[in-house]
């Protein structure tokens, strides 16, 4: 391959958007229009024994990052900055299990593209990864969406009835308990790298990162 050849190549950028569970990432996701990752189809499956416990017995911790595999996720981001396309698990949460796989694929991203790409990596363990993905030059930004805790809880709530993810008494539980704890969710988070905000400000921050330039490829 030609230096010029190299020098052509664009990677894509990733934007990872993180928030407690039930604050709006997901949608907003939606709503920008770039391909997205789940970043929840890389929790553990529920026979794992690494899984973290509860302290009251409840089951596996959920919540803590432990339940979730990291360097997996790590994987399909940098294949996906790099060729522009991964292979993806598909996680079934009332399942507590990996069900299949897919083919993520990014428009007009890859080794033989000359424009840089973008794509969203959401879950509520995407602040984890932050800094791994600045230190490669992967990360297009880092984003913490935030809300009145009593709002988020009332989403994360219907939304977990309508998907059916737990039994009623399990969510309301673990509503409560995360209520509770979001102020905390959200200074970790941001300890961690990402910027804390509402929609419209993450909508133009990702915004930002679509239409600025990306430095050249030459991995």
């Amino acid at each position: 391959m030609s230096s010029d050849s190299v020098n052509s190549r664009r990677p894509a950028r990733v934007v990872l958007l993180c928030g407690p569970s039930g604050s709006g990432k997901s949608t907003l996701a939606e709503r920008t229009g770039l391909p997205v990752l789940q970043l929840d189809d890389f929790y553990k499956d529920g026979d794992d024994p690494t899984l973290p416990r509860l302290p009251d017995g409840d089951g596996p911790d959920w919540d803590d990052p432990a339940s979730w595999h990291d360097q997996d996720a790590m994987a399909a981001i940098r294949a996906l900055c790099a060729e522009g396309r991964a292979e993806i698990p598909v996680y079934s949460i009332p399942d507590n299990g990996r069900v299949g796989t897919h083919t993520l694929v990014l428009d007009g991203a890859g080794p033989d593209s000359g424009s840089a790409g973008a794509f969203v990596a959401e879950g509520i363990f995407a602040a984890e990864i932050v800094r791994r993905c600045a230190a490669e030059g992967l990360l297009g930004a880092a984003i913490c969406l935030r809300n009145r805790p009593a709002t988020t809880a009332w989403r994360r709530f219907r939304r977990d009835v309508r998907e059916r993810r737990k039994s009623v008494p399990y969510l309301l539980h673990r509503g409560w308990r995360l209520m509770r704890a979001e102020r905390g969710i959200v200074a970790r988070q941001v300890a961690q790298g990402a910027h804390a905000c509402d929609g419209p400000d993450a909508l133009a921050r990702i915004a930002a990162v679509t239409t600025a330039p990306a430095p050249a490829y030459a991995g």
